[in-house]
């Protein structure tokens, strides 16, 4: 938030942000895909309630640990796919939002500005997020070897920050099977998610596990994750810094299949309140993704990214959904 069962695969990492707002926006336009400041809404737990599968009993800890496994496997596989992510901001009562195509580039993702507030770019704005694109392209398909590498190593960086978050959601919390239910035509377990008093957080990102109560609603058949809240219920100061989330900060994860046996996010959304150097300060964000399509194993993906990105800005018809 690493307990790995059989056969689920390594190197696993999810799509994301990580949680304050200027990092949320400086993250979106290069090294992230869906996903770092998600993994913190993430909540589960121990306690024994069975479950039988295949004649085995499977307590709350062991459903919540092959979710895991499962949805480290999924976010892994997102660096092969390229989706449409539309950014919603609220902001002293003034709400904004981005689409972008999001693709992959060479080994690192790039974002292609689609439209803002709902609305198509306008013919100029396009020819120049297209040009963007085509620069991006020559510079990548151009740099050193020691400049692509710096690039793909913070890219690696980034996605390992996130993967240590869920590798300690096992660790920061205890979980109960509360019942069983459907949720979006899927049978699922519902997990609550309660603090481990023991914790003791590895870093000042995972320190908010400390004051956040869940909720996970698990796929029954596959172990994936349908869904997760959290809830912040007392305040939690962020490492040394001088910055707390405040109760009543609340996270948001939908998942969804995408492919056979794949689950990639549709919805993430964040309701923050936070307190820094004495003053408060509330915000929403949330995204939405669509439109996912498979890039690996294509001859050129440098070529079909282009494409993407030019074929979407050309039929000026990309509308938030």
């Amino acid at each position: 938030m690493r307990a790995r069962p059989p056969g689920d695969r390594e190197g696993m990492t999810p799509i994301g942000k990580v949680f304050p707002a200027s990092l949320l926006e400086s993250q979106r336009r290069g090294l992230c895909s869906p996903l770092h400041c998600r993994v913190l809404c993430l909540a589960a737990l121990l306690f024994p309630f069975p479950v039988t599968t295949f004649g085995y009993q499977l307590t709350a800890s062991e459903i919540v640990k092959r979710s895991i496994a499962t949805t480290q496997a999924d976010w892994n596989a997102n660096s092969h796919f390229s989706y449409v992510e539309q950014d919603v901001n609220v902001r002293n009562g003034a709400t904004t939002s981005k689409t972008y195509r999001v693709m992959m580039l060479d080994g690192s993702p790039y974002s292609c500005l689609l439209a803002i507030n709902g609305e198509p770019l306008p013919p100029q704005q396009a020819v120049e997020e297209r040009y963007k694109v085509q620069q991006e392209i020559a510079m990548r398909s151009n740099e050193s070897a020691e400049s692509r590498e710096k690039r793909l190593a913070e890219y690696r960086k980034d996605r390992s920050r996130s993967l240590a978050l869920i590798d300690e959601m096992a660790e920061a919390f205890d979980f109960q099977l509360l019942r069983e239910e459907k949720l979006d035509g899927h049978n699922v377990f519902v997990i609550s998610a309660i603090p481990r008093p023991s914790y003791q957080p590895s870093s000042w990102k995972t320190s908010v596990m400390k004051g956040m109560n869940g909720t996970l609603w698990v796929d029954q058949q596959s172990y994936q994750w349908v869904k997760v809240e959290a809830v912040a219920f007392r305040p939690v100061r962020l490492g040394w810094l001088i910055a707390k989330v405040l109760p009543g900060t609340r996270f948001l994860l939908e998942q969804t299949p995408v492919a056979p046996g794949l689950w990639l996010p549709k919805h993430f959304s964040l309701e923050a309140r936070t307190n820094v150097l004495f003053w408060q300060k509330d915000y929403k964000h949330s995204e939405s993704y669509r439109d996912y399509r498979p890039v690996g194993g294509q001859p050129n993906p440098q070529a079909n990214g282009r494409t993407a990105c030019a074929n979407l800005l050309s039929s000026r018809q990309v509308k938030s959904q």
